[in-house]
């Protein structure tokens, strides 16, 4: 049986990825009634590393130890790439947040995942 606690950070960060561009779209959706063009340009405010480091910020005080443990070993996973738009130290971090959200998510706790990304947004 597959146990997220023990799963590939990278692969965490992988899923998280996509759950948090799903928080974006959905909070643009609501937010943006210009449409579709306009929220591509703003969701460039939340989904690029810089800004996910600029969230965690917010929010890295709010985790569980639970969720300070995945964050820290999505972290520290070493990755091959680097966007050019932030340092790797940057990027490290924003791998960890979206393991964060990818280890919430296998773990069931959709409303925990919302709770952050509000918390990192004001929302």
């Amino acid at each position: 049986m597959f146990n997220p606690k023990t799963a590939d950070s990278l692969m965490l960060a992988y899923l998280g990825d996509s759950v948090w561009e799903l928080f974006v779209r959905e909070k643009l959706f609501f937010d943006v009634p210009e449409g579709n063009a306009k929220a591509n340009k703003i969701a460039l405010s939340y989904v690029t590393a810089a800004a996910q480091v600029k969230a965690l910020e917010k929010i890295e005080p709010l985790f569980t130890e639970e969720e300070a443990d995945v964050y820290r070993r999505g972290k520290n996973t070493k990755t091959n790439n680097t966007p050019k738009s932030v340092s790797r130290y940057e990027y490290r971090k924003a791998t960890g947040l979206e393991a964060v959200f990818g280890y919430n998510y296998l773990m069931n706790r959709q409303e925990r995942n919302k709770e952050l990304f509000n918390a990192a947004f004001n929302c």
